[in-house]
């Protein structure tokens, strides 16, 4: 998720006794009119095609695979490539809040050694979100990661209003009002137009929400929305940047206008991370689709940045009811993620995909004193260039899965 384990522990206990306390008195916030569940199928943002996709609807995974046959095609029309060997490089970046600077690190740091590949598909997801239309720009934008990831601080992003929310007249601890300017002062028009001219290109740069009225993880496809030329793109854009790091309780959901049967509703989208940690491509996609249409003969590779440390970690935990809570919720994150991990460690061998990953090991001992810290951020950043520019040992399996070293 968007929050650093250790340093969102106070979030996460108020979230908890804001959950307890609004579901006793019951929530004052004004509710617009929601899709209906016999409509959510058929929900469509604005006038624009095929820019979301479900990861769990094989139709939709269909379309997504149609769209990108249509995409390659027209980015190398006139060109044949039936029978050619191509290398195709895949960035997953997952979440982990301040921990994101871990993944910045690495991508500079892997900049500096020269062997940082150009990516076909860039996925991120809450924090990963933030990072990933950066790192798909490439290199010329490592000045912006290296800025966002090590003097951000946690003011910068909260903008807190816990009485409001402990009274049930606000559906999180913090308004979005800081976040939103945060996202819109590094995302701008000119990086929007940058992602849409690699668009062209055949590359793809996919964000990850979740639906929370429908419990779905929603994939975005933030270059279709770019080349729209649509005076929306921008703004929703940012919206879903926002909403795939805006975890629940502490930041508001936020509210995508969706059309169905003739009518508007509103859609709560929520911090990606509720439904994965990071993702690759689902399980129901089948590139091989892509491949027989474009006739290629490919070799992907998979690189999967996890920000966040995937080793159990001992803490003392109070025996009473918040830090028990908080504690379980953070050991919760910290599986799902690994469950993650193994999911598309699956997925690449059974396409044949080249499996990398990286995480924060065990050796880093620092802690931040806060969500975003950059004390803190700026160490982390520091580790993690120093190992990208001398040659980052990938990890080829997942936690476990590893063979013992004796």
């Amino acid at each position: 998720m968007f929050c650093h384990n250790g340093a969102a522990k106070g979030l996460i206990l108020a979230t908890l006794c804001c959950a307890i306390f609004m579901g006793s008195c019951g929530s004052l916030s004004v509710i617009s009119e929601r899709v209906p569940e016999y409509l959510a199928g058929q929900a469509a943002v604005g006038e624009y095609r095929n820019i979301r996709f479900y990861s769990d609807d094989i139709d939709s995974l269909k379309a997504l695979a149609q769209d990108r046959i249509h995409d390659l095609q027209q980015a190398y029309a006139g060109q044949s490539f039936k029978g050619r060997s191509v290398n195709l490089n895949y960035l997953s970046i997952s979440g982990g809040g301040g921990d994101g600077a871990f993944g910045a690190g690495l991508l500079n740091g892997w900049t500096a050694s020269g062997a940082r590949p150009k990516f076909d598909v860039v996925t991120g997801i809450s924090t990963g979100a933030l990072i990933a239309p950066f790192a798909f720009l490439g290199p010329e934008y490592d000045s912006v990661l290296k800025h966002a990831y090590t003097t951000t601080s946690t003011a910068d992003i909260e903008d807190t209003q816990p009485i409001p929310a402990l009274l049930g007249l606000s559906p999180s601890l913090s308004s979005n009002g800081a976040f939103e300017r945060l996202i819109a002062s590094y995302f701008t028009s000119e990086v929007l137009t940058a992602i849409a001219a690699e668009y062209r290109k055949g590359r793809m740069l996919l964000i990850g929400t979740t639906n929370l009225d429908a419990q779905r993880a929603v994939i975005w496809d933030i270059g279709a929305m770019a080349v729209s030329g649509r005076s929306d793109a921008l703004d929703l854009t940012r919206r879903i940047i926002m909403a795939s790091a805006s975890i629940p309780g502490v930041f508001p959901p936020v509210r995508i206008k969706v059309n169905a049967d003739g009518k508007t509703f509103d859609e709560l989208h929520v911090d990606g991370g509720v439904t994965r940690q990071v993702f690759l491509f689902p399980p129901g996609y089948d590139p091989r689709l892509v491949d027989a249409a474009i006739g290629w003969k490919p070799h992907r590779r998979a690189f999967v940045i996890r920000n966040s440390m995937i080793d159990a970690q001992y803490e003392a935990v109070d025996a009473t009811i918040l830090p028990i809570a908080g504690r379980s919720i953070s050991t919760l994150i910290k599986t799902q993620g690994v469950g993650d991990l193994y999911r598309i460690f699956l997925v690449s061998q059974r396409e044949n995909v080249d499996f990398n990953l990286a995480y924060i090991p065990y050796t880093f001992k620092e802690k931040a004193k806060s969500m975003f810290d950059p004390v803190y951020m700026q160490s982390l950043y520091n580790f993690a260039y120093e190992q990208g520019s001398r040659g980052y040992h990938w990890h080829k399996e997942p936690p476990g899965l590893e063979p013992h070293q004796n």
